[in-house]
């Protein structure tokens, strides 16, 4: 086997994602993480950037991971020397080698780049720095500068070389004769590729293929314009279709790292993102759900247990019946053959009307169904919200919990926000319910329209969605919160 290294940038090129700010604290479980489920290399951020970069840098080394600590630099020496007062183990230097970097950018000659670039490497060496060189905007460089600059870099004492794919213009076939010209210099290659195109990943596997051992990634594939190559990505399609090449990362962290970075950095995936995405792994189709019931390979090309994940099936319109059995039994609801088909029919007619069946409201058509009282764990009694203009909206509630009177109030950014507060306050003792995602419609016309009120909640693992509608958006934010509560105290006490 091929040992492949990965050098993780979802804390310097995944930063500059447009409108990510990471925090010191931020940034210091973005990288306990990633230490965690194995990256080689993590290149901390770029040191020059400002005080706080290199605060942030300087936490990090001290942490003592076993990955190794890197800083971007450009071949300045005040890049330098910001990133060895930050103590990082190497230093990941960035020179423009296409003659529209060098002409139009820096406004130098090839030569001028040439040698500064040299002196800076001797400089980093110098200072104890391991040296990973990147040739920017390689992919549109004249390959025979390229040798030339890793020719005599390599002479020097650079550790790595790595051609980068600034603006995603490779394609497979390009990148894997780019990177086959450029992997005989005696030192690891890296593969770097945007994915501006869609190609990022692809083009990374291309270019390990060609003799790269090491490439540069972000989680979820986070970075400016379309992104960079995702690592989750990368190393699930190195595991199941190329077995001559392995990593030291952890498949089964994927999941949770990737949910990290999501909620840190604010940038949410949509859904029927590859691997990590809620979709990668849920059913709605009954013949596809049937399959997968029988044996899982028939519709899924990998099992969700080795990402750490779960398979769902979603109930809608194409559901099947051994889908919503399985859904039924998750539930732990018990019904006979004539209530399952009159479950199943109301599902079918909610679903020609355009309506997404959650599982409160599959909880909510089978109590019907079978005529089952549900005994709430909390219960609302009283909502009073204060708003207005000049006024911070204000709301109080009055919640039943096991027979007790709980009183709260909390302020927000509008009515709903408040009211949604206090009651997340109220059960607090209860249960740290977290607020995933909050949607609403209205679905009638006119000022007393109908909201559909849709959310979902975590309590620990369980995620679940909750919907209500009714005239008043505070009532519906209120009670589908509440609804989703109850829902996961009962699945917490099962």
């Amino acid at each position: 086997m091929t040992k492949i290294n990965v050098f993780d940038t979802t804390l310097r090129d995944g930063e500059q994602t447009p409108g990510v700010s990471l925090t010191l604290n931020e940034k210091l479980r973005i990288a306990d993480k990633l230490d965690e489920i194995g990256v080689n290399v993590i290149e901390a951020g770029s040191a020059i950037t400002s005080s706080g970069e290199r605060e942030a840098i300087k936490s990090i080394v001290k942490e003592n991971y076993d990955a190794e600590i890197s800083s971007f630099a450009r071949i300045v020496r005040d890049d330098v020397d910001a990133a060895i007062d930050c103590g990082v183990d190497s230093v990941h230097l960035v020179v423009p080698t296409s003659d529209l970097h060098i002409d139009e950018k820096l406004k130098k000659t090839r030569e001028h780049v040439f040698n500064q670039s040299m002196n800076m490497i001797e400089y980093c060496i110098d200072h104890g720095l391991i040296v990973e060189l990147s040739a920017e905007d390689g992919s549109r460089s004249d390959v025979e500068f390229l040798r030339n600059i890793f020719d005599c870099a390599v002479d020097i004492g650079v550790s790595r070389t790595c051609v980068c794919d600034t603006v995603g213009i490779l394609t497979p076939e390009r990148a894997y004769d780019l990177y086959s010209n450029l992997s005989d210099f005696g030192v690891p290659l890296s593969v770097h590729c945007h994915n501006d195109f869609g190609l990022a990943v692809a083009n990374t596997i291309a270019g390990i293929r060609a003799g790269a051992t090491q490439f540069h990634s972000t989680i979820n594939g986070i970075g400016e314009r379309a992104g960079n190559a995702a690592l989750e990505e990368i190393v699930v399609s190195l595991k199941t279709f190329y077995k001559d090449y392995s990593t030291d990362i952890k498949l089964d962290q994927l999941y949770n790292t990737s949910r990290l970075v999501a909620r840190l950095t604010g940038v949410y995936l949509q859904p029927n993102k590859s691997i990590v995405g809620e979709n990668a792994f849920a059913h709605e189709s009954g013949i596809h759900a049937d399959g997968v019931i029988k044996n899982a390979s028939t519709y899924e090309p990998i099992t969700p247990e080795i990402l750490g994940r779960k398979r769902k099936f979603v109930v809608g319109k194409h559901v099947g019946a051994n889908g919503l059995k399985q859904n039924l039994d998750d539930l732990n609801i018990k019904y006979n053959e004539n209530q399952f088909d009159e479950i199943l029919g109301k599902i079918k007619y909610l679903g020609d009307l355009g309506k997404v069946v959650s599982d409160v409201d599959l909880q909510a058509i089978a109590d019907e169904v079978l005529e089952i009282e549900q005994e709430k764990k909390i219960t609302l009694k009283e909502l009073s919200i204060v708003s207005g203009n000049k006024v911070i909206p204000t709301a109080s509630v009055k919640l039943e919990i096991d027979n007790n009177d709980i009183l709260m109030a909390d302020v927000g950014v509008g009515p709903v926000d408040a009211a949604i507060g206090a009651v997340k306050k109220g059960i607090s003792d209860f249960a740290d319910i977290e607020l995933v995602e909050y949607h609403v419609d209205a679905i009638t016309g006119g000022t007393d329209a109908l909201i559909d009120v849709v959310l979902k909640l975590r309590l620990d693992e369980q995620i679940i969605s909750a919907r209500s509608t009714q005239p008043d958006i505070i009532n519906a934010s209120v009670e589908a919160y509440l609804s989703g509560a109850n829902r996961l105290l009962e699945r917490k006490m099962e």
